[in-house]
């Protein structure tokens, strides 16, 4: 019986990592003023490394939010929700410092180049670098979670 509770738990949670991703990629696309699935379409690998660092930032603090220690509850139910509650706080946690991130580092470079313009026009530097922003704060969140 608790293999069916566990297959639940992931079918769950994995549903919550699919919309937060969508979502999580949805927000960044706001701060980058160019369209996420226009640029994908065209080939634009400097969004494709944007959205593969957003995606797998989520995961990191998604999975450190589930795996950190919780208050003790008496039922798997109550359990589920806290993991639940406090999956959606890391995810806007961790969203707020994707962004406060990127627009840190696009204010720092603004002398040298504009990051937006960069990304837009695929310059997979720009793309890497900015993943690896996102990534790493994911790493710090996490870090701090558990």
């Amino acid at each position: 019986m608790d293999v069916l509770y566990d297959i639940l738990d992931v079918a769950i949670y994995s549903c919550l990592g699919i919309i937060l991703m969508l979502l999580g990629n949805f927000l960044i696309d706001l701060i980058i003023p160019c369209s996420f699935p226009e640029e994908i379409k065209k080939g634009n690998q400097a969004i494709g490394f944007v959205s593969a660092g957003i995606n797998i930032g989520i995961g990191l603090l998604l999975k450190a939010a589930i795996a950190s220690p919780s208050a003790v509850t008496t039922t798997a139910k109550e359990s589920l929700a806290e993991g639940l509650i406090s999956s959606l706080i890391y995810f806007v946690v961790g969203i707020v410092f994707f962004i406060l991130g990127y627009l840190i580092k696009r204010l720092f470079d603004r002398k040298q180049y504009n990051i937006n313009d960069e990304i837009d026009n695929g310059n997979t530097a720009a793309g890497i670098m900015v993943a690896g922003i996102f990534i790493g704060l994911a790493i710090v969140i996490s870090g701090v979670i558990m």
